[in-house]
């Protein structure tokens, strides 16, 4: 009892701080993907490694985060929230102090997976925590305000303090950046977050989870490998008959659960089954697209690591003006303008990257740049409000997890598709070879507005309503 009541005056006399540590936690993760994006071609050249094992460094990460996103947040309630955090934050600095030392390729690629593993417990369990810590709605309505602003300076600092760290000191420096944050992370969360646990966490799943990492698996290694071990070879292609088997049973199986890891009755509503492929698309474009850019600026353009962290950088500022715009958007107009807009961008970028040349004038890749910052920054309020509006409370938090794991598994398939594609087409020349991908991309940006109209016809808005009813009687049954 007298550990409860000091918990609750901790959280009381230090909400702000404790926002502050739950930032700190944001900035490392956030900074960690595109500081990793600049530093890909140095990678390259000192570990001799080839485009698909590039691709494994960054979705090996993703991939991971991905599966394991909606573990970590049930862990959390059930053992604690701190001590996940800070069980995080360990495996996260462990992570990123074995990346340093990798001594080839494949060794880099697995310490990624640590650094996931560190991930996953970290940026959806800080989130629980801040939640847990504002109960005003205003005060919370700030404090998640402030965790996005930190996560778009975040993205733009990402890239220039790569830049300069891999060119001036060598690219094992960029994880370092991670020790002296996270220790300073875990020395406070110690002092000053208080130890919460939810009253009914939720059942784990095992067989639910085994089945959603085993997809995400044999799916990304298939596409990655492809166009090495051939399309048509008895390996990938069994790869993607296995992954179809795990999709087929994991849709049998998880309605059948009391407690599902994911349930599928949230994909009766229109606006959420459209929030996760506008999630999927939109980061599968994001993340396709730096990493294409940072192998062009530096290997076709002879760019440094500095240079192209500059470069990125307007994409980055154009994220960071745009997202809290497009939240006022939302809580005003609804999804429909802000998605409108994200959709158009992301088009008109990914049709100007189809005229890329190796000669490619750099006011328009700039211009570019901006274009594609914008329907980036446009879209992430839409996704988590079109995710969890209309959806019983008790829900909300499941509906947010699910929005975030389609972001993860968009930003894996990007990578893989971007560097599958180019791989495939290499022979053309880096810059016509990525044509295609931007094409894709094109294709994804049309989905988005296609989406953004249906998401908000009447017809969608029954969907949902008749998605909320089946979920509020399971949560009426389930507390009778």
């Amino acid at each position: 009892m007298n550990t409860t009541i000091r918990d609750a005056r901790r959280a009381e006399a230090h909400p702000n701080l404790i926002l502050g540590i739950c930032c700190l936690s944001l900035l490392m993760v956030a900074m960690d993907a595109t500081i990793v994006n600049v530093a890909l071609p140095s990678i390259r050249h000192d570990l001799a490694a080839s485009i698909s094992g590039l691709q494994w460094v960054i979705d090996a990460y993703t991939m991971v985060v991905a599966s394991l996103l909606m573990l970590a947040g049930s862990m959390a309630d059930r053992f604690g929230r701190r001590r996940v955090f800070q069980t995080g934050m360990a495996l996260f600095m462990l992570g990123s102090l074995l990346c340093s030392l990798a001594p080839n390729i494949h060794g880099l690629v697995a310490f990624r997976v640590v650094q996931a593993l560190g991930a996953t417990m970290l940026n959806p369990v800080a989130m629980s925590i801040i939640a847990n810590t504002f109960h005003e709605p205003k005060a919370r309505a700030r404090a998640i305000g402030i965790w996005g602003a930190v996560a778009g300076v975040s993205m733009a600092l990402g890239p220039v303090i790569g830049g300069a760290l891999t060119e001036s000191v060598g690219w094992r420096s960029i994880f370092w950046v991670n020790l002296p944050v996270g220790a300073a992370a875990m020395l406070l969360a110690a002092r000053y977050i208080p130890e919460s646990k939810a009253p009914h966490p939720r059942r784990v799943d095992p067989i639910g989870q085994l089945l959603v990492f085993a997809l995400l698996a044999m799916v990304t290694y298939a596409v990655i490998e492809g166009p090495h071990a051939g399309w048509n070879s008895p390996t990938i292609i069994g790869l993607f008959a296995a992954a179809a088997f795990a999709l087929i049973a994991l849709l049998v199986y998880e309605p059948r659960r009391h407690e599902p890891l994911i349930d599928v009755r949230f994909f009766r509503s229109a606006p959420f089954s459209s929030a996760t492929v506008i999630a999927v698309c939109s980061f599968s474009a994001f993340s396709g697209f730096l990493f294409l850019n940072a192998l062009y600026l530096q290997e076709v353009r002879g760019l440094s690591a500095f240079q192209t962290g500059l470069c990125t950088l307007p994409l980055a500022l154009a994220t960071i003006l745009c997202s809290p715009l497009s939240g006022r958007l939302v809580g005003t107009h609804g999804t429909r303008p802000s998605l409108l807009t994200s959709g158009t961008a992301t088009l008109v970028s990914a049709l100007m990257m189809t005229q890329l040349t190796a000669t490619t004038p750099l006011p328009f890749l700039l211009l570019t740049y901006v274009i594609f910052g914008i329907g980036f920054g446009m879209v992430n309020a839409p996704i988590t409000n079109t995710a969890v509006s209309g959806m019983p409370k008790a829900q909300a938090g499941l509906a947010a997890a699910v929005a975030s794991t389609s972001r993860q598994i968009g930003a894996s398939l990007g990578v893989a598709l971007a560097g599958t594609i180019l791989g495939a087409h290499i022979h053309n020349g880096f810059a016509e070879a990525s044509h295609p991908f931007w094409w894709l991309i094109t294709g994804g940006g049309a989905t988005v507005l296609l989406l953004a109209w249906l998401s908000n016809t009447r017809w969608a808005h029954d969907t949902t309503r008749h998605a909320a009813h089946l979920l509020e009687e399971t949560t009426v049954g389930a507390t009778t």
